[in-house]
């Protein structure tokens, strides 16, 4: 079917459901040249009724969301990994919210690739990557929304990816507070499984925050675990000074760094 300008197109997806589409396609639909495609496309956007996250990839703006300047990440990001061919999965405080977790909304969407990328920046909505070792082995869960299913790690695996990246958590005193809004949907055996995926630290460093935090009774398989497979001990927070710093030998852990939970 051919449409008689940009706009037409964009409603006619619009009343069918459908919320994305390609440069290329709306090109083919109106039958012009990529460069007039593009020009077109460029003055629906200017008007709000379009948002590209990304380069040849677009979303249809529905009212409420004009004024975001966007889709939120979690309605266009499952279309436009499947459109890169990518593995994915929704981590740290973004996933955190999904469990329940989150004391406040992240201020931006945090996805895990395989290999880094570059961050989107789409109206008000922000979505950065990280690179994730045996990423398709991570343990996650689908969400729907109200355009799609959103692939999320599961409470265990986002315990894991709090403690491994505190970094872009908010640090060590953010990560423990979403721990402890989390941990009430932590399977212990659950954990354990979920630890083989990740580097034996983040079992060790979690192993302790779970314990220092009241959540004994989540970490009887955890330790086992780590009795298991720690060869050596590790610090609690890296980069900080451990030579004064007392070692827990359960978890194998100098306690270099004071956790608490800002609740």
């Amino acid at each position: 079917m051919k449409y008689r300008n940009a706009r037409e197109y964009a409603n006619g997806l619009a009343a069918s459901g459908k919320y994305h589409f390609t440069s290329r396609e709306a090109q083919d639909a109106l039958g012009v040249s990529a460069a007039a495609a593009k020009l077109a496309l460029n003055r629906l956007a200017k008007q709000k009724l379009i948002a590209s996250p990304a380069r040849g990839f677009y979303v249809n703006l529905p009212p409420e969301y004009q004024s975001l300047g966007c889709l939120p990440a979690d309605q266009f990001i499952p279309a436009l990994m499947k459109r890169l061919n990518l593995s994915y999965y929704t981590g740290l405080l973004s996933a955190a919210q999904y469990h329940g977790a989150a004391h406040q909304r992240p201020q931006q969407f945090q996805v895990f690739l395989a290999s880094n990328r570059r961050p989107i920046q789409c109206g008000a909505v922000r979505v950065v990557f990280m690179a994730r070792k045996r990423l398709k082995d991570v343990p996650v869960q689908p969400f729907n929304t109200p355009r799609g299913t959103l692939l999320v790690s599961t409470p265990e695996a986002t315990a894991l990816d709090l403690v491994g990246y505190a970094g872009h958590a908010g640090g060590l005193n953010q990560a423990a507070t979403v721990l402890s809004e989390l941990a009430e949907r932590i399977d212990p055996e659950k954990l354990a499984v979920a630890a083989r995926t990740a580097p034996i630290s983040r079992a060790q460093r979690l192993g302790y925050m779970l314990e220092h935090l009241g959540f004994a009774a989540k970490i009887p398989a955890l330790k086992e675990f780590v009795r298991q497979h720690a060869t050596q001990s590790t610090v609690l927070l890296p980069q900080a000074q451990h030579k004064r710093a007392r070692r827990n030998k359960s978890w194998k852990l100098y306690i270099n760094a004071k956790v608490e939970a800002e609740l």
